[in-house]
């Protein structure tokens, strides 16, 4: 442990922790990419999955999302693209 190499190595170059933000913060809406009719609200994020609710529904299930499954809701974008799946 006294040995000068490695006390230079653990002070020199530290392990890096892999610290990863959550892309979606709470109370922002959200859709996902399989069901993008269904505007959601992130209501919860722990140990990298989003608890999100229907948006204007309060008896709908709560879901729960990876975060590759999710999408920023923008607007009507969302709403066009379940419209082109339907056509």
């Amino acid at each position: 442990m006294n040995d000068p190499i490695h006390f230079f190595c653990t002070k020199a170059y530290p392990m890096k922790k892999n610290h990863i933000t959550n892309r979606y913060k709470k109370g922002d809406l959200v859709y996902a990419k399989v069901r993008p009719c269904v505007t959601l609200v992130v209501r919860l994020y722990v140990r990298k999955v989003y608890y999100c609710a229907i948006h204007n529904d309060p008896t709908a299930n709560e879901l729960v999302y990876f975060d590759s499954e999710l999408r920023p809701y923008l607007g009507n974008l969302s709403i066009v693209k379940c419209q082109q799946q339907i056509v």
